[in-house]
């Protein structure tokens, strides 16, 4: 039997860059899944494993720091990283103080975010 792909959760609502993390994600081996806000994440089915979040910031209603604290109130362990065009050290501080991996600001290269998802799941 071959070894399970890891699934890392993308929630972002800008289409085009959720698609593009995702494919970016299943070509090096792991299993993405697409939210478009942090309200849709809420709703996912919980038999399916999230193994690894990366989550922008600015989601429109929702925020991601605010999804990343209520996930973290209600008990779960989810490495997550953070994206966002915004440039904003009080929302990076705020970022690392909801216990992010990593903070990457939009644009960033593939590799980054590779070795930022490969760091989350050995934590």
């Amino acid at each position: 039997m071959g070894k399970l792909r890891r699934t890392v959760a993308v929630v972002g609502d800008d289409a085009s860059l959720r698609r593009s993390v995702g494919r970016l994600l299943n070509a090096y081996g792991f299993a993405a899944v697409e939210y478009a806000s942090a309200e849709a994440f809420l709703l996912h089915d919980p038999k399916t494993p999230i193994d690894c979040l990366v989550l922008d910031i600015d989601l429109g209603g929702m925020s991601g720091i605010e999804l990343q604290r209520k996930l973290k109130g209600d008990g779960a362990k989810l490495p997550t990283i953070f994206i966002t065009a915004l440039e904003d050290t009080r929302l990076q501080t705020e970022a690392e103080q909801a216990g992010c991996i990593a903070y990457l600001r939009k644009p960033f290269a593939g590799s980054v975010l590779i070795d930022a998802v490969k760091k989350a799941l050995r934590s």
